[in-house]
């Protein structure tokens, strides 16, 4: 036998490690459509900036037969990087590796780079792909995710946390996922549910396929899950290094400032004519959003779940903003349970990591009806409100058109101390519209006309004159000015430049009681 120096030796277990589980399961992988561990490493992080730490861990079980066959790595990916330059740590998991499966040597590795990010004060990002928990391991695999679970409990709010979901995540393994601040899901590729279709055939009956349960599109639009959903692995990639460059590195500093060459005092004409002057009419927000930030820097975020309401990142003179924005195209913009849920949550991350809030209100209400009711509408839309009222960061509001009832407090108004609101000139601010409140208060007199029609038009035209425009709520300070539309950027930018040094006192807690 040929002796093998200290050196020799390390080279070759690193060799060993590179390779995971062999190549006919790299194959196996390539095959269908999807990347390897270290592939999405490469592709995720600036080249040659990858650390890798425990690339010789293995399990520990000696059920089962499982003592002959360990692999170096133990089926996760770990270690510490940059992306443009600014530090992460991360874990990838293997499945060439058992599939991925989770053991508690495996739990251990990414338990590790998680206390290490908390640690030093920058972001965990997870790519998941991975079978589930290691049976062979029993209840010591289920401690490993609760050990996750808790780490990522204590991680948020403190550094931003990202979960790629790039093949199968079941059973337990979701929660982590879910607790984490953004989720990105790669479509007819990656799947996420509770139970699988058997189990499901088993207790529902139900016939039902992984990607009918839990695929891409059913997060992204239906259950609200996910949060973005790419094409393929590589796009997956790029896009978490995109979302990356608007967040910040922990909690205590501020996201990155990007110059740019588009003007701060621009003025878009365009907006002066984007609005309907007949208040019925649809019209898109995005096309809003997209003329009044720096030029292709709105990035969407739930772009396929609760599109009455527009949610997601962009700058505004280099500066990070976080938008959430009404939808008139859809639903008419009005509130209702996912659309309630969704700002809230991402109100609350802006407020977590230093990010300015700018509104963009044209609301009629909150949706009517018994399946909104029966839902909990009224818990779900103190979730958004909730979130509004306890972000303390620098928060704008742009009154387009309609800030109606219930809605128009919720929306970032005044009275729950926003901090600079503008209305366009044909902005609408009442407790409903003009033709409903007309028939309310003056029901009597209108019943009692020989001409109702022509009184009814008479009383709504007035109280519209008085009322539904934004110069009551101007006159009582609850709109600071009224703008030309053209101008709602450089006023905005001001503002902000000015709301830089902002600081609020929060009455002292353990924290509140978010109405759940």
């Amino acid at each position: 036998m040929t002796h093998e120096t200290p050196l020799e030796r390390l080279h070759r277990m690193r060799e060993a490690t590179l390779v995971g589980g062999g190549e006919k399961r790299i194959a196996a992988q390539h095959a269908k459509g999807k990347l390897t561990a270290r592939e999405r490493i490469d592709l995720f992080l600036d080249e040659g900036s990858f650390v890798e730490l425990d690339r010789f861990v293995t399990h520990r079980c000696t059920d089962f037969g499982m003592q002959e066959e360990k692999i170096l790595g133990d089926g996760v990916v770990t270690g510490h990087g940059t992306v443009d330059g600014r530090p992460v740590y991360l874990f990838s998991q293997d499945f060439t590796v058992f599939g991925g499966s989770l053991s508690e040597s495996h739990a251990e590795k990414i338990c590790k780079v998680m206390d290490m990010a908390t640690k030093v004060g920058v972001p965990i990002v997870g790519l998941n792909d991975s079978g589930g928990a290691r049976i062979q391991e029993g209840v010591a695999s289920l401690g490993g995710y609760a050990e996750i679970f808790w780490r990522n409990t204590r991680a948020s709010g403190v550094v931003p946390q990202l979960s790629a979901i790039v093949g199968p995540c079941a059973g337990g393994a979701v929660y982590s996922p879910a607790i984490t601040d953004f989720i990105a899901m790669v479509d007819q590729t990656s799947y996420m549910h509770i139970t699988g279709p058997d189990v499901v055939k088993t207790v529902t009956h139900e016939v039902v396929t992984s990607e009918e349960l839990g695929g891409a599109s059913v997060h992204m639009e239906k259950s609200g899950v996910a949060h973005f959903v790419s094409p393929d692995g590589k796009s997956c990639m790029m896009l978490l290094r995109k979302l990356l460059s608007y967040l910040p590195l922990n909690n205590a500093e501020d996201p990155p400032f990007v110059p740019t060459d588009d003007p701060s005092d621009r003025e878009e004409v365009a907006l002066d004519e984007l609005v309907p002057e007949d208040s019925s009419k649809p019209y898109d927000m995005k096309g809003v959003i997209r003329r009044v930030v720096d030029e292709d820097s709105f990035m969407e975020v739930q772009e396929g779940f609760a599109r009455n309401l527009l949610v997601g990142f962009a700058r505004l003179g280099g500066h990070v903003v976080g938008v959430v924005a009404n939808q008139p195209a859809v639903l008419a913009g009005c509130l209702d349970i996912d659309a309630s849920v969704k700002g809230a949550r991402f109100i609350r991350f802006c407020d977590a990591f230093n990010i300015p809030i700018v509104t963009f209100e044209d609301v009629p209400g909150f949706l009517p009806g018994t399946d909104q009711e029966y839902g909990g509408i009224i818990r779900h839309g103190a979730k958004l409100l909730y979130a509004y009222c306890e972000a303390t960061v620098p928060k704008l509001t742009v009154i387009t058109r309609k800030a109606y009832g219930g809605a128009y407090d919720v929306m970032g108004s005044k009275h729950i101390r926003a901090d600079v609101n503008i209305a366009w000139p044909g902005a609408m601010v009442a407790v409903m519209g003009a033709a409903g409140a007309a028939k309310i208060i003056h029901r009597r007199e209108i019943q009692a006309a020989k001409d109702p029609v022509a009184l009814e038009k008479q009383r709504t035209d007035e109280y519209e004159e008085t009322f539904n425009n934004p110069y009551f709520a101007a006159g009582r300070g609850f709109v600071d000015d009224v703008i030309e539309a053209r101008k709602t950027r450089p006023y905005l930018i001001r503002s902000l430049n000015l709301l830089k040094g902002k600081h609020e006192e929060k009455p002292v807690r353990k924290h509140g009681n978010v109405p759940l």
